[in-house]
């Protein structure tokens, strides 16, 4: 079969995990389209996204920027048998969410009902948030099934009620952690319509870990390099991390090496200030794998926002140990199903400077111990995060035979 894979942009280089997945799928058979509800903004794409040979349909992202389109799409969906299903559908939600966000989904729905192709049999969607919601109104207008990859923010931030109905109308969803996966199964209809599947590592994608020095932060020559990757948002703290790199002490010499963008990079900057901190921001994989290869160890302190919008399994952190760097982290959401504490790194509890700096200044000062988590760290993301054994259960399922007939139904 043919699938819409629906996404909110496309391509982005922090969701590596997503490329992974479309590509893992096509390589085993599954022909895709992607559907993407916004247009590229990120300055560079990774060599994984040249090698997908899916092609992308971009919907409107504001409808004033498309009228037209948008009134067109609108006059053919509306004479669909799923229509007034999918219009009631959304009536409910916007009187619950009366945003202009809410709006936007049920055009672009409309469109995308309107302009796909007749050899799309299945909607697939990354995210439970607003991807999810194209794909339910789409799904409902044109009768075809769906379902969906759910991740962080989206399982997080999303109002209870809205999961829940969207549970119900999906046939399956997968997610990439055990708490996020035991979250979902108590608001879906039935435990079983949710799955784990971890995103995993395909490490024939990445180099083996290099061989290193040794550094233990006492030569001013050789310092020690903490490497960390992710986009500067407050879900991330770095703004602890920096706090806590301030603590550590002066006789410690190192080097911090940033790389991801993101909204907070001024303020982030201008926190640095005086620190031997280098923010290379974006940058397509390959410059991210040869940092990790630069440095010593990985640094990442995940907290919960405010809003509640929190990482699930860091793909980083996966990245990291393939090249056998133990990565320094906190207890936060999916990060302890990977990071073992005391045997493939440190983990310390969210908003702790003072523990975080501990634990960097205890790595930094014990090269055995960081080469020891390190191996340790690669032995685990290549026996139990297994890309292929993951990429293969999804694959099954879009194959499955309830798939295949419902499909056929329709």
């Amino acid at each position: 079969m043919t699938v819409a894979t629906v996404v909110k942009g496309w391509p982005r280089l922090s969701e590596t995990f997503i490329a992974q997945e479309i590509l893992g799928l096509e390589e085993r058979g599954v022909a895709q389209r992607i559907v993407s509800l916004r247009r590229p903004t990120d300055p560079a794409r990774h060599p994984m996204h040249e090698q997908i040979a899916a092609p992308v349909h971009y919907l409107p992202e504001y409808v004033r920027e498309e009228p037209v389109r948008v009134w067109r799409g609108w006059q053919r969906a509306r004479r669909l048998p799923g229509y007034r299903a999918a219009r009631a559908a959304w009536l409910a939600d916007w009187r619950r969410d009366p945003t202009p966000n809410r709006g936007r989904r049920f055009a672009q729905a409309a469109v995308l009902a309107a302009e796909l192709p007749a050899d799309v049999e299945r909607f697939h969607v990354h995210f439970l948030h607003t991807p999810a919601s194209v794909a339910r109104y789409a799904s409902l207008m044109t009768g075809l099934p769906w379902s969906c990859s759910a991740h962080a923010k989206d399982i997080w931030t999303t109002p209870e009620w809205e999961k829940r109905e969207k549970l119900a109308g999906c046939e399956w969803l997968a997610t990439c952690t055990s708490v996020g996966a035991a979250h979902l199964k108590s608001l879906a209809p039935a435990p079983e319509r949710v799955m784990l599947v971890y995103h995993g590592l395909d490490l024939g994608r990445f180099p083996s870990p290099p061989e290193r020095d040794a550094p233990d932060g006492s030569d001013p020559a050789r310092p020690v390099v903490i490497a960390s990757v992710g986009r500067l948002v407050e879900k991330k703290g770095y703004d602890v991390l920096l706090a806590a790199l301030r603590l550590l002490p002066a006789a410690l010499n190192w080097r911090f090496v940033h790389i991801g963008g993101g909204r907070l990079a001024g303020p982030l900057a201008r926190a640095a200030e005086g620190l031997p901190v280098s923010f290379l921001g974006a940058q397509p994989q390959g410059r991210v794998i040869e940092e990790l290869r630069k440095a010593d160890l990985f640094a990442l302190a995940c907290r919960i926002a405010p809003d509640g919008d929190r990482d699930g399994l860091p793909n980083v952190l996966m990245e990291a140990a393939s090249q056998g760097l133990p990565a320094v982290s906190t207890r936060v959401s999916a990060v302890p199903e990977f990071v073992r504490a005391g045997e493939t790194g440190l983990l310390v509890e969210p908003e702790d400077p003072q523990a975080l700096a501990a634990a960097l200044a205890a790595l930094i000062r014990n090269p055995a111990e960081r080469a020891a988590m390190g191996r340790a760290a690669h032995t685990r993301v290549r026996t139990a995060f297994s890309f292929e054994a993951g990429i293969d259960r999804l694959a099954e399922r879009f194959e499955s035979p309830t798939c295949a007939l419902r499909s056929m139904r329709r």
